[in-house]
């Protein structure tokens, strides 16, 4: 089954021959085996800890009440795991706009001024409440001497030859937990190969020399443009006029009278080669790269990112929540990152990338040709993939505070596709009626897709339940569980609540495909680092808490138990369980 590459943004690799057996039941949670070029490597994450508190919360000492986000959170983290107060560093965090109750922060573990890699924490708040806390701190009993004795200039070429790429002029000092309880003292160096389009960073020993882990920032899904409701060419290009949201995007979408903006740059080879022209119709007769095909595919590309952007902003990927945009008119968050995106990639086929380095730096999508049909079929043209990938960059900054290294073990990886695919699926309905839907079908010329079953509510139709993931290895396989789940959550909202056809534009409403949006989005930001399907379903319970008061709880845990994750789910054994008052 052909599957889009997954996005590996920040993925972290321990290698393999190092490795200490894992039962096959918890390494979902904990591990992903990954190939490096030709050396096989399996990450190591260690396992976090989380828990909602519900309507009530958890109280924080008086004493914490006058102080900062910052200062709470580490006297919470310092407190809760009785670690001492600068053995916490503060990363990020903020409190929404939408919704001033509630603020979000994210730690990392620290050693004698020196943070961890892998060792992370995240709390959120209401009314100065705890509404959520993860946690993946580590014991520090076995740790390595925090004065390097190997130079990073020393290691450097080695390290280029390895990973095919050249030093960029990052480094730093951090610490790695591993799999056998030892912490490591690594240099932190980046290392990429624009023509390759890699572009990762490389742990390794500064006591000897040894490569120990790597983090790969890339993945393996008036304009003339499809609409982001329409899935594919079969149904038509439309002329779309104003299309740009003056909240989301106050300086508009392209600012050079091209495919180039504060929060895209659409290109085919290089980012100076944008269309200047938004009105050519794509002739599907016709080659892809014909110069007329390659504007219509820069101009759909630069449209549906921009539409997503805006789309996402209104519901809560702003720039305080990490997002992706060049200018962040002094609203939070690092800025100097709009997405980019290379159209008709030379570097692939058959599938889409994205990339998401940490928040500050630009995300980087891919899209191929797919060769499935004579003349070739371009992914830019097909809205599922994109957006697919697009989302990925949305799930990757907002689990973890923006790192983009909080969806890197197999399960997390997996929750990550489903993801992708969930919202792809969501900005394609158009009414009440929840059919089955399935994704990528056009470019591969075959009505079931590129995936196992279509995304239903009919068991008959698609019958993958939570136990499904025990017999799965692979991300986009894993992925298709969550996705079907989300899809049945999906319909059980909108059979509750209504359909809102204003949903893109306006996230006020109370119709359920508007709550399912603010869910998915607000339990991004409450989920711990590499959460599990168990952590992501209690962050979309406290997520309703949160903002609705809990009034769809039981109507989320009947759609969730419905596919096995009922109150009782664990270690990939299905429960059709609710809660007693439900």
């Amino acid at each position: 089954m052909v599957g889009f590459t997954k996005l590996l943004s920040f993925v972290l690799l321990a290698m393999a021959a190092n490795a200490v057996p894992v039962a096959p039941s918890s390494k979902h949670a904990t591990h992903r085996l990954r190939e490096i070029r030709d050396v096989k490597v399996e990450t190591y994450h260690p396992k976090t800890t989380y828990q909602t508190y519900g309507k009530n919360g958890k109280d924080t000492p008086a004493s914490f009440a006058a102080q900062s986000l910052e200062d709470t959170t580490r006297s919470f983290v310092s407190s809760e795991l009785g670690v001492e107060s600068d053995k916490v560093k503060y990363t990020s965090g903020y409190t929404s706009k939408k919704d001033s109750s509630i603020s979000y922060s994210y730690a990392r573990q620290m050693h004698e001024g020196i943070s961890f890699v892998n060792a992370v924490a995240n709390v959120a708040y209401k009314n100065g409440k705890v509404i959520a806390f993860g946690s993946s701190f580590v014991d520090t009993s076995n740790i390595a001497d925090s004065t390097p004795t190997v130079d990073v200039e020393s290691i450097i070429p080695d390290i280029e030859s390895k990973l095919g790429g050249t030093f960029n002029g990052y480094k730093d000092i951090k610490y790695i937990s591993k799999q056998d309880g030892s912490v490591a003292l690594t240099h932190s160096i980046q290392i990429q190969n624009t023509k390759a389009n890699t572009w990762v960073e490389a742990f390794v020993d500064a006591h000897t020399g040894e490569l120990v882990s790597v983090v790969d920032f890339v993945a393996d899904a008036t304009y003339t443009v499809l609409p982001i409701t329409k899935q594919d060419l079969t149904q038509g290009q439309e002329e779309v006029v104003d299309p740009e949201d003056s909240e989301s995007s106050p300086s508009g979408w392209s600012t050079d009278g091209a495919t180039s903006g504060n929060n895209v740059v659409s290109y085919i080879d290089s980012e100076s080669n944008t269309a200047t022209t938004f009105s050519t119709e794509y002739d599907t007769s016709e080659a892809p790269g014909t110069s007329g095909n390659q504007d219509a595919a820069r101009t759909n590309a630069f449209y549906l990112a921009n539409k997503v952007h805006d789309i996402l902003y209104k519901y809560g990927f702003t720039e305080e929540a990490y997002n992706f945009q060049a200018d962040n008119f002094g609203n939070g968050g690092e800025g100097s990152d709009p997405v980019l995106i290379s159209v008709q990639s030379s570097e692939g086929t058959d599938n889409a990338d994205f990339a998401t380095p940490p928040d500050g730096q630009s995300g980087q999508c891919r899209m191929f040709l797919w060769d499935y049909t004579n003349p070739e079929r371009d992914g830019s043209l097909e809205n599922d993939i994109p957006v697919h990938e697009l989302t990925h960059g949305l799930t990757n900054r907002l689990t973890g505070g923006g790192t983009g290294a909080c969806l890197q073990t197999t399960e997390s990886g997996g929750l990550g596709e489903g993801w992708s695919d969930a919202v792809a699926a969501w900005t394609e309905q158009t009414s009440e009626e929840v059919a089955d839907f399935t994704m990528g079908s056009y470019v591969v010329d075959d009505p079931a897709g590129i995936r196992s079953y279509p995304y239903s509510t009919d068991a008959s139709v698609n019958p993958q339940r939570y136990s499904t993931v025990a017999s799965q290895n692979e991300v986009h396989a894993i992925g298709e569980v969550w996705a079907n789940t989300l899809y049945n959550v999906y319909a059980a909202l909108v059979k509750e609540h209504g359909f809102s056809a204003t949903a893109q534009t306006d996230s006020s409403g109370s119709e359920g495909n508007v709550v399912y949006l603010h869910l998915l989005v607000d339990a991004l930001a409450l989920q711990p680092c590499n959460p599990t399907f168990t952590d992501a379903r209690d962050a979309w319970i406290q997520a309703d808490e949160n903002r609705y008061d809990g009034a769809n709880k039981c109507t989320l845990w009947t759609a969730f138990a419905s596919r096995g994750l009922g109150v009782d789910a664990a270690d990939y054994v299905d429960s059709d369980a609710v809660p007693s008052d439900c």
